[in-house]
């Protein structure tokens, strides 16, 4: 269920701290419904922190935030339908046929065991694995695991898609089929894509991307209106990477917990 008249996502002065680390500090943003919206920052800027709290997988200090204007905090039953998750390491079981991960993913949420095989089949035949339905998942090549992850985080109908770097090792061939078929589920799921990525161009096709920093939203805007940004500076029209650069500087960061710690933390969230 969807309230109308609400963005998919709505963030007011958000803020989590660990003892004497501010991990987000006051951060507002707002993705409208349909909208591909890219979430850019180095690693340790709090974009994993903002995630788990849009996915309620963490309770923030102070300030809210609203999946379909459902609260992550006092609606976190209705949020957990909104959304679902691909993160960027694997985290599909290879020892089951891709129609397992599928059935076993569709316990997790509960769904209406009637509708169940519909909706799998349908999903395996929109991400065209229906062919491969029986095999191991360790047989299934990388970019095909991808697809069935994709696949199983819109198997239950989220509104909202959370893609924590979806493309991460893939090749340039895989990467692009993989946009390919995330812009035709944005068609034809109308779903709502929210994406984490390190790999700046494929922020370029974004209706709107904010940049974090140190736990601030130093920059929201379109890819066009943000460069203009550094535009007088360079003397020429610069890239999405000329912008990120002059905003956040060269330092090279920590990387952050692992995104399959994230999803098994998730997935414990679900069997409560």
């Amino acid at each position: 269920m969807v309230i109308s008249n609400e963005p998919a996502v709505r963030v007011e002065h958000l803020v989590k701290k660990y003892k004497d680390l501010t991990a987000v500090d006051d951060i507002s943003f707002s993705v409208e419904k349909g909208d591909f919206f890219a979430f850019l920052g180095p690693n340790g800027a709090g974009k994993t922190t903002t995630i788990k709290i849009l996915c309620t997988l963490v309770r923030q200090t102070s300030g809210n935030a609203y999946i379909n204007g459902y609260n992550t905090i006092k609606d976190k039953k209705e949020v957990r339908k909104s959304i679902g998750l691909v993160f960027q390491d694997p985290t599909l079981d290879n020892d089951l046929s891709a129609y397992e991960n599928l059935s076993f993913h569709a316990k997790l949420y509960g769904m209406d065991k009637s509708i169940v095989k519909e909706r799998i089949d349908y999903i395996l035949n929109f991400i065209d694995l229906y062919g491969y339905k029986d095999k191991p998942v360790k047989l299934l090549s990388g970019g095909m695991k991808r697809r069935l992850e994709v696949g199983r985080g819109l198997l239950h109908s989220p509104s909202v898609l959370f893609l924590d770097e979806p493309t991460v090792g893939l090749d340039i061939q895989t990467r692009i089929n993989m946009w390919d078929f995330i812009n035709r589920l944005r068609k034809e799921e109308q779903t709502t894509v929210f994406l984490t990525t390190h790999y700046i161009e494929e922020a370029e096709n974004c209706d709107k991307i904010a940049i974090i920093d140190h736990g601030k939203i130093i920059a929201v805007d379109t890819p066009s209106a943000l460069k203009k940004i550094t535009e007088t500076k360079h003397g020429e029209i610069p890239t999405l990477s000329d912008v990120f650069i002059s905003l956040v500087g060269r330092e090279i960061r920590e990387e952050s917990a692992s995104a399959t710690d994230r999803m098994r933390e998730f997935s414990k969230v679900l069997r409560r």
